[in-house]
């Protein structure tokens, strides 16, 4: 039967309506993004956890609700250290997540926090559009997994009671790095090492289990740590503690969507960027002023010292990612020409 507008009129229907239907099942997508981070609001909180929910809103209003976004913080959805094996098979969305926690997966990932490689923000937003983004980007994609948003954070040391600042601190200590190659630095350095996710850090050194937790700015406020700390060794000026802790896609979700919808996604995660990088930037200065305020001796690296850790680094964490692969020595000699 030919479909004429009295037959849709009595039908109840109308041309626009059938329409209007049309774009209410393409409305049905409803993405997951996970990460680890305390939840808040799109105002307050951890500015992580407001980036994710800035780009639910975003991706709601500019898709006109054909894209809806639901944010599930504190490891909530999923634990974390299955987040990034589980957007490589489809099985979650979005993930904002710290790169060296996927190293056993991808051991390209820790250059993301290779200690002493990185020391400023000026030198890490550049990797995106260098080679050694560019390389990074591609490994990744092989693997099942689409870098949507850069974001870098610094990060300093807590500890329980006698401070990390320079190499001959580290004896004796049990410290938490944040990824193999921090692990190596320390080790080298004299201290014993432990592996947890950043939202482990206040129960290990609640326990003793830890003396110092080496993390970003905001983890250490987010996390509360200055309630155990006596001492903080600040990243606010000098750092050979920066992480790359990108929002990634799954490739296999990614791919089902149609292109507009995929340039819309890329779009609002690079728009993205400025406030996280804004947000990092205001939690170095704030977690100098949450530790003072709780009583803890705060100090700031200086060069020389930070030159110390980096010669450390240089001859432990370095060469140990470069002897991984020929892909690993190829991004870390790509990354050695940002400066």
């Amino acid at each position: 039967m030919t479909l004429t507008r009295r037959t849709l009129v009595a039908a109840g229907l109308s041309a626009p309506a059938i329409l209007s239907l049309g774009t209410r099942a393409r409305a049905a997508t409803t993405l997951k993004i996970s990460h680890q981070f305390p939840g808040g609001t799109l105002e307050e909180g951890d500015f992580r956890d407001r980036a994710c929910r800035k780009f639910a809103a975003a991706l709601a209003e500019r898709s006109k609700g054909a894209l809806e976004l639901q944010v599930y913080p504190g490891s909530s959805l999923m634990k974390t250290n299955a987040q990034f094996g589980a957007i490589r098979k489809g099985a979650l969305d979005m993930t904002l997540y710290p790169s060296p926690y996927a190293g056993g997966e991808v051991p390209e990932m820790n250059i993301g926090l290779m200690p002493g490689l990185v020391t400023s923000y000026a030198q890490a937003t550049a990797w995106k559009n260098a080679p050694v983004g560019r390389k990074l980007t591609e490994i990744l994609e092989s693997k099942g997994v689409v870098v949507v948003s850069w974001v870098w954070q610094a990060g300093g040391v807590a500890s329980r009671e006698r401070p990390l600042y320079a190499p001959g601190d580290a004896k004796g200590l049990k410290v938490r790095g944040g990824s193999r190659e921090m692990d190596l630095m320390m080790k080298a350095a004299g201290a014993a090492t432990l592996s947890i996710p950043s939202n482990e850090s206040y129960a290990a050194m609640q326990t003793g289990a830890c003396d110092a937790v080496i993390t970003s700015s905001t983890s250490l406020i987010s996390f509360r740590l200055e309630e155990l700390s006596k001492s903080l060794t600040s990243g606010a000026q000098h750092t050979y503690w920066l992480m790359w802790e990108p929002i990634m896609m799954s490739k296999i979700v990614f791919d089902r969507l149609p292109k507009d919808q995929q340039d819309l996604i890329m779009a609002i995660g690079a728009e993205l960027e400025t406030f996280g990088q804004a947000g990092a930037k205001a939690d170095d200065t704030r977690v100098e002023e949450v530790f003072t305020k709780a009583g803890a001796k705060v100090q700031q690296l200086d060069e020389k010292t930070l030159g110390q850790w980096r010669d450390i680094a240089k001859d432990t964490a370095w060469k140990d990612f470069a002897n991984k692969s020929a892909s690993c020595a190829e991004l870390l000699k790509l990354a050695e020409q940002v400066s």
